[in-house]
């Protein structure tokens, strides 16, 4: 057979071929039989996006069913149930009745711990239909927190409001017992004074505190000047910064803007100041500072005190957390002033920060978002020059 023999036998099996296809396809398009792909049920895609674990158990015990989730919440691991689990389900086959199990339970709910780790997972396993065990797990670390927070809450408010209350009542008890000697009831009632006000004080900030902790993020913000703040809470301060011989110094206006609540940032900062005053001695000076950077306004408050020890830098923003108890009862503080600073600034989207090196001072950094324009070419004399707000400045001489 000649070549043009051959090219058009190919020819025509091509034609063939592609006609073919087309009747098949067109056949497969008209046949009323035949189905699409059947799409996912939807109860196995509830139960693959729920977030609570589920495990099917035959009455041999043999896991049956499971979601992604009972597996992250340690109910099954590599196709092997959990012991406490197992056990759970051999009394629920026996009695009928559910069972409540609580996993992971070796130690208590960190404050610290990592939220996407389960720290407690409670289960309940219970029959149903065909012999068969559902357990259904679900992570309660987050309310485990949440109720560690509340007891330890509850328990420093009791100590620390037991402490003015009992004072009070026994310096009543002594001016009475003094009724006869004006100079002891003197004596006792300017005690009593002392206490009431530290009392009045200590209610006071936990109201405020409360109150923060409840409320939603801030509703109304209005553009605040950071200079007004500075300035405010400076004059809030200066009488007892002067009765304690600390000299207050602040850098040049900046011009810098956050939006925010004016009256709760000026008490954020009269905190801080008034937290240095306390634990500066006397002759030294307490440094405010302004700078701006990376979206964000910050306003750094440092003192040349007595510093802060570096295990105790983590928890001084803690209520009722004092590095020095004694100085801080005898100065009036409550404990909660820096978890009030910490709370209105984070109710501000920003960050409280601290730097602190025993012997040498400690720096308190407010870090807040910056209004729009705020940091355009405006920056204080410390940012200019070079000056990390988070270092503490040059002490004065003799400063300690």
């Amino acid at each position: 057979m000649s070549a043009v023999g051959y090219v058009a036998i190919a020819v025509v099996a091509f034609a063939l071929g592609a006609l073919a296809a087309t009747l098949l396809r067109r056949r497969r398009r008209s046949d009323p039989t035949r189905q699409p792909p059947a799409p996912v049920p939807l109860e196995r895609e509830i139960l693959r996006r729920s977030s609570t674990g589920y495990l099917v158990l035959s009455d041999m015990g043999l896991p049956l069913l499971s979601n992604a989730r009972a597996r992250e919440l340690g109910v099954l691991a590599a196709g092997i149930v959990d012991a406490q689990i197992r056990d759970a389900a051999d009394r629920v086959a026996i009695s009928g009745e559910p069972v409540d199990v609580e996993l992971w339970p070796t130690q208590p709910p960190s404050l610290t711990a990592s939220s996407a780790q389960p720290m407690v997972v409670r289960a309940v396993v219970q029959a149903f239909g065909d012999n068969r065990i559902l357990v259904s797990a679900t992570d309660e670390s987050a309310a485990q927190r949440v109720e560690a927070v509340r007891r330890d809450f509850v328990a420093n408010v009791s100590h620390e409001l037991k402490t003015p209350v009992a004072a009070i009542g026994l310096l009543a008890e002594a001016t009475v017992d003094s009724a006869d000697d004006p100079e002891s009831v003197r004596h006792f009632a300017g005690r009593l004074h002392h206490e009431a006000h530290r009392l009045g004080a200590l209610v006071s900030e936990l109201i405020t505190l409360s109150r923060l902790q409840g409320a939603d993020p801030l509703s109304d913000p209005t553009v605040v000047e950071i200079d007004a703040v500075v300035e405010e809470s400076i004059n809030r301060v200066a009488a007892a910064a002067e009765d304690a011989g600390i000299a207050i110094v602040a850098d040049r206006p900046s011009g810098l803007l956050v939006r925010g609540d004016r009256a709760l940032l000026i008490m954020a900062l009269t905190n801080l100041i008034t937290n240095a005053v306390n634990y500066s001695p006397a002759g030294t000076q307490v440094s405010i500072s302004r700078t701006a950077g990376e979206g964000m306004v910050r306003v750094a408050v440092t003192d040349r005190g007595v510093g802060i020890a570096p295990e105790h830098t983590e928890r001084v923003f803690e209520r009722f957390f004092r590095a020095d108890p004694a100085r801080s009862r005898s100065t009036g503080g409550t404990g909660l002033g820096l978890a009030i600073v910490k709370q209105v600034v984070t109710n501000h989207g920003g960050l409280a920060t601290v730097w602190s090196r025993p012997g040498t001072g400690s720096t308190f950094t407010l870090s807040l978002p910056a209004y729009a324009g705020a940091e355009d070419g405006r920056t204080d004399a410390a940012s200019t020059s070079g000056t990390d707000p988070s270092v503490p400045l040059s002490a004065p001489r003799g400063a300690a």
